[in-house]
């Protein structure tokens, strides 16, 4: 009897969630079943993300130590890191330029009375940091002692000193070999313990979902209607045709394909709505079926997790335009592109502190003259919108190990030159 594929068993495990979230959501809250169903589901799914990250700051510091050491050459990891940091920008500024664009063509929020929301506002302190404070929490955020960097789970002072423990092992070459050597055997038995990790997805998403559905305010969906369709179709039309059309481009791959590869990962990241947690599951899709080599997946998908998130930073631009027409104020073209670019800054890597999401879509609105308590009104429907996002920026990472990898083997064949990539 053949195995059903884990993928199959995922897809059931999402149309399984919904339904049975919808059907919860038509029952009375605090009847017996409901109380009962959502709590086994917010069991089952706090699980799933548990075990993702518990193999997450282990997996991504071997990760990118293991991918920096194995380019050899400093030419070589020159040419990775100024192809990743180039499709970074380049797919982030397109994902902020068609936001922006859609918000402006359909202005959402436009004829609501910001009034509706007042109580929701006046209930709501917005944490507020001046864009000189952000910056400072940044740097500090950077560079930390990574014992306890790594017990904190501090993921992105984990990523800046395994960069600069890979880079010190290309440096010191043959006399640091079995620090290497050892570092591989353990991101080896990283990614076994992925593989294990992922028998429980279908369970775990099913119940992530099932939660999500279950625990929507579809009045409160259906006043912010316009919002949502804007958000939603820009962020899916960014996955579902820029960044396709990116990757090929620049690879020749076909969506089709890239999707079949890549939906265990874009699955879980719908569900878990959290780029780091779905980071294990992003590596093994990477390296099983789209074939990204381990050096290169290692080194672009840590590195994306923290600073290329294309779905973020297009939704701050359409909740700041949003927020502007509710309120009735008409931002202009230079206040626009200051959107533009402070959204791509909050975008590529928020500090390490409490909420910082809030902090940085805070952070855009002062920007630009809007009330920083307007973003209580997006809190109800966020966690919806994450869904969506994180699903993007996850796309947006893989799509750029695939496009790094094409790049630096390009320019491999056209110097004539040596590398660690075959």
């Amino acid at each position: 009897m053949r195995r059903i594929s884990l993928n199959a068993q995922i897809l059931a495990g999402v149309l399984a969630g919904t339904v049975l979230g919808l059907g919860l959501s038509m029952l009375e809250k605090d009847s017996a079943v409901a109380i009962t169903g959502l709590y086994m589901a917010d069991l089952i799914g706090t699980l799933f993300i548990d075990l993702l990250k518990m193999v997450l700051i282990p997996l991504v510091f071997t990760s990118i130590a293991v991918g920096v050491a194995n380019l050899r050459m400093h030419r070589q990891m020159h040419k990775v890191w100024k192809a990743t940091l180039g499709f970074f920008i380049l797919s982030g500024s397109l994902a902020i330029f068609l936001g922006l664009s859609a918000a402006n063509l359909v202005r959402p929020g436009e004829g609501l009375q910001i009034a509706m929301f007042q109580d929701a506002m006046q209930g709501f302190q917005a944490g507020q940091m001046p864009l000189s404070e952000f910056f400072a929490q940044l740097l500090h955020s950077l560079f930390q002692n990574p014992i306890t960097a790594l017990a904190q789970g501090n993921i992105v002072a984990v990523v800046v000193f395994a960069l600069l423990l890979g880079i010190a092992m290309v440096i010191g070459g043959e006399r640091y070999t079995n620090i290497l050597i050892l570092l591989q055997e353990f991101l080896e038995l990283m990614l076994m313990l992925v593989g294990w990790i992922m028998r429980l997805a279908p369970l775990g998403i099913m119940a992530l979902l099932l939660k999500l559905a279950a625990t929507q305010d579809t009045a409160l969906l259906a006043t912010l209607i316009e919002f949502i369709a804007v958000v939603v179709g820009t962020t899916l039309l960014h996955g579902m045709v820029v960044l396709p059309l990116i990757l090929y481009l620049f690879t020749g791959m076909t969506p089709v394909k890239f999707w079949r590869g890549a939906r265990e990962a874009l699955i879980t990241a719908f569900a878990t709505s959290s780029s780091s947690a779905t980071l294990p599951v992003t590596l093994r899709c990477a390296e099983l079926h789209l074939h990204v080599k381990r050096d290169i997946a290692g080194f672009v998908l840590p590195l994306g997790a923290t600073l290329n998130m294309d779905g973020t930073a297009l939704y701050e631009a359409v909740a700041a335009l949003f927020i502007a027409n509710l309120a009735g104020i008409e931002l202009n073209l230079m206040q626009q592109m200051i959107v533009f670019f402070i959204a791509m800054l909050a975008s590529m890597g928020a500090p390490g502190i409490p909420s910082a999401g809030l902090v940085t879509m805070v952070m855009v609105l002062q920007a630009v003259g809007l009330p920083a308590e307007a973003i209580a009104i997006l809190l109800p429907v966020d966690r919806l919108l994450d869904t969506f996002r994180t699903m993007v920026n996850v796309e947006g990472d893989m799509v750029g190990s695939l496009v790094v990898q094409k790049w630096v083997r390009s320019e491999r064949h056209d110097t004539g030159g040596s590398s660690a990539l075959p």
